[in-house]
Order: structure tokens, then C-alpha cells, then sequence
């Protein structure tokens, strides 16, 4: 315990990364698409990707799960998933507004999300973490100043891009984290978990909060209207260079000569695609017979890769009511999933359970999903 404390302590970053370049008062959200691919001699063996990805207005998120866990026999993609579910909700109630313009509930700062949302997950498992948290509640010398704020368990990585100089200008980066990794090992990074039995006795759920309070590296750095952000696992950051990354967004996303227009989705997905696509092109002998330079060593690193790219824009109404119906349409097909809404959708889950089901089988996730509107309609939970 003593070890793991110094460990979180070196680990541990509270960073602030200011700019005070005037823009107009308005508030910013992000537009996102991602993409992950399980690299394909991991797939020939049978493993299961355990990565996960989170995209929405106001959070972006990346979390890669230990796929090691599988030899215990529990299912490696389950807290990841679970974890950014919780972490979603949480935004959508602190960050995102409301009809009244403000949000259901006071945010906190990213460590206390972090915490909050792990406490609401119950799945088994071990997952790396990265978030990047719009807050629009920050004003400097009384003037909205919007910030990204940046959380950290683990090898996953944020790139933030910049146009310096006007849209007319190649995108530079300006702002990128590091590893957490446990004595500089590739294969030992800090790790958010909750485990059973099968692998610690003595483990507590303190731990992991242990590890998110005292060990997340928290970066907060000033967001402007066209910032690209490149969130990646350690799949993407091990096997790609800085400037490779910032190369494949300057040809995807060239400067703007005319009026400035958001990038549409899609294209945004399709960049993410080009990244993965390259970071796991560095594991393949090239035709000279050679492998690629990789930051990791030439030949890069087998592993499944994900990665969201994102851009920020000016939240406005119509965005909000684009969210409001994508989140609704969501929650009716999780209801259709449900297999039937009217008798038991959201009765207590311990009803007719077998006394003798195995001790270790997972747990039913419990969520839920909540939208604004002008009638104010919340989504029923689905346990």
C-alpha cells in the first residue's frame, strides 16, 4: 500500500494551460466520430477487443481494458464499457444545459466525475482511462473563458491541435499528455479495476478510488472554436509519432479559405480510421523487408487500437435538439432490448433469481438515460 501510494504520487499531474487570446462569449461542444479495430493477429487467436470509445457533446472518452483478466474468466470489455456509460450520464446532468440554460447538476471537476462514475459501475475488470471534459462555467476577468479539461489513468493520450494564426493555417499541436506507466513498463500501466477473489481477496473498491485520487493526471488547457483533439489508446501513441498524427489531420483537414463550416462527422470517423489503419500498418514487414520506426521501437506494438477525433464548436440549439433526438432514439431501442417493457423493465433485479446461479457469473449493468426537452421527459432505467 505504501509503494502504490508513492506511485500514484508521482503519477499524479495538476496542470493548468491558459490562454487569454480574446473570443467571443459563447459556449463550446464537441463534434466527434471514432473508430477501433482489433488488431488482426489478435483477432486469429480468438481475443475479444476490450477497448471502448465515448463520444458526445460535452465528453469525449477512451478506455482500453486488460484483456489479460480473460484468463480469470471474467469478460475484459466490461468495465471499460461501463465505465464511460457512467461517466456520459454524469456529464449530461453537469455539463450539458438544460432548458433553462443551465445544467441539472453542479459539476465538480473531473476527479470527482471520475469517482462518481466508478463508484456507479459494478462490472468486474481492469481498464486504462482517458477523458476530455468540456466545462463552460470558467470565466477569466468576468469573461466566459470555455476549458478542456483532461483525466488520465494509464497509457491512453489526448493530442490537442491548433490553427496558430487564423483557419488558414496547417493545424499544430499544442498541447499532448503522457503515459502513466508503472517503472516505464510498456506492459504495466496504472490501471482503474475492480476484481473478485479469483485474483485479489483482499481487494476493496477503496483502491481504485485511491487510484483516481490520487493518481489521475488532470491537465485543464484553454478551447477555441476548430481545435482538433485526437484521443488514442496506447495502441495508437506507441506506434505513431507526433507529426505523423498531425500529418494525417492536415491532409485530411485542410485550412479554410472561405467561411468556416464544421467538419462533418463522418470525415472525422474517417480520420480516426487513417490513424488506426496506420498505427497497426507498423506492425507489418514492409516490402524491403523492413519494419517501420515506431516511438515504441521499429515494428511498433500488437495491439487493439482505438482512437476518437474530435472538433470543437460553438454549441448552439440546433446541436442541442440534434443531441436531444439521437439520446432519445437511443433509449427507445435500449428499451426495445429490453424484451419487455411492460412487466418487469424496471423491477428489482434480484426477483426470481436462482439462489444457486454462480457467484462469479457478471452482473446486470444498471442504466440509464435521460434527455431534456421542452416537457422535461426522463428515460426510464433498465436494470
Amino acid at each position: 500500500a505504501e509503494r502504490q501510494r508513492h506511485l500514484l504520487d508521482d503519477f499524479q499531474r495538476r496542470g493548468q494551460h491558459l490562454s487569454e487570446e480574446y473570443q467571443p462569449n459563447k459556449p463550446l461542444c464537441f463534434s466527434a466520430g471514432a473508430y477501433q479495430k482489433t488488431h488482426p493477429q489478435k483477432a486469429a487467436k480468438g481475443k475479444k477487443d476490450a477497448d471502448a470509445t465515448l463520444v458526445s457533446p460535452m465528453l469525449l472518452g477512451i478506455a482500453d481494458g486488460v484483456s489479460q483478466i480473460e484468463d480469470f474468466g471474467i469478460d475484459a470489455s466490461e468495465l471499460p464499457n461501463e465505465l464511460l456509460r457512467a461517466c456520459e450520464e454524469l456529464a449530461t446532468a453537469q455539463l450539458l444545459p438544460s432548458g433553462n440554460g443551465y445544467p441539472q447538476e453542479p459539476y465538480e471537476g473531473p476527479v470527482p466525475m471520475m469517482r462518481d462514475a466508478y463508484e456507479a459501475t459494478e462490472s468486474l475488470g481492469s481498464t486504462t482511462v482517458l477523458l476530455a471534459i468540456m466545462d463552460n462555467s470558467t470565466r477569466i476577468h468576468g469573461k466566459l473563458h470555455p476549458m478542456v479539461a483532461v483525466l488520465s489513468i494509464g497509457d491512453c493520450e489526448i493530442l490537442v491541435m491548433r490553427r496558430l494564426g487564423g483557419q488558414r493555417r496547417q493545424l499544430q499541436a499544442v498541447f499532448q499528455t503522457e503515459m502513466q506507466r508503472i517503472d516505464g513498463h510498456a506492459q504495466s500501466p496504472l490501471q482503474v479495476a475492480r476484481v473478485d477473489d479469483r485474483i485479489d481477496p483482499l481487494f476493496e473498491d477503496s483502491m481504485a478510488i485511491e487510484v483516481i485520487e490520487r493518481g489521475s493526471a488532470v491537465h485543464c488547457l484553454s478551447a477555441y472554436e476548430g481545435d482538433i483533439v485526437v484521443l488514442g489508446t496506447d495502441g495508437v501513441f506507441d506506434n505513431l509519432f507526433v507529426d505523423e498524427v498531425v500529418e494525417i489531420c492536415n491532409a485530411m483537414l485542410p485550412p479554410v479559405y472561405t467561411t468556416y463550416a464544421p467538419v462533418d462527422k463522418a470525415l472525422l470517423a474517417e480520420v480516426a480510421r487513417h490513424i488506426v489503419e496506420l498505427s497497426h500498418a507498423k506492425t507489418r514487414c514492409g516490402r524491403d523487408g523492413r519494419y517501420m520506426d515506431a516511438p515504441i521501437g521499429k515494428g511498433g506494438k500488437v495491439d487493439d487500437t482505438s482512437c476518437v477525433v474530435g472538433e470543437v464548436l460553438e454549441w448552439s440549439d440546433a446541436l442541442r435538439e440534434a443531441w436531444t433526438q439521437a439520446n432519445r432514439h437511443r433509449m427507445w431501442e435500449d428499451l426495445m432490448m429490453c424484451g419487455n417493457i411492460r412487466e418487469g423493465c424496471c423491477d428489482n433485479d434480484d426477483r426470481g433469481r436462482d439462489d444457486s446461479e454462480d457467484e462469479h457469473a457478471p452482473r446486470k449493468v444498471k442504466r440509464s438515460y435521460s434527455y431534456d426537452s421542452d416537457d422535461h421527459e426522463r428515460g426510464c432505467s433498465i436494470l
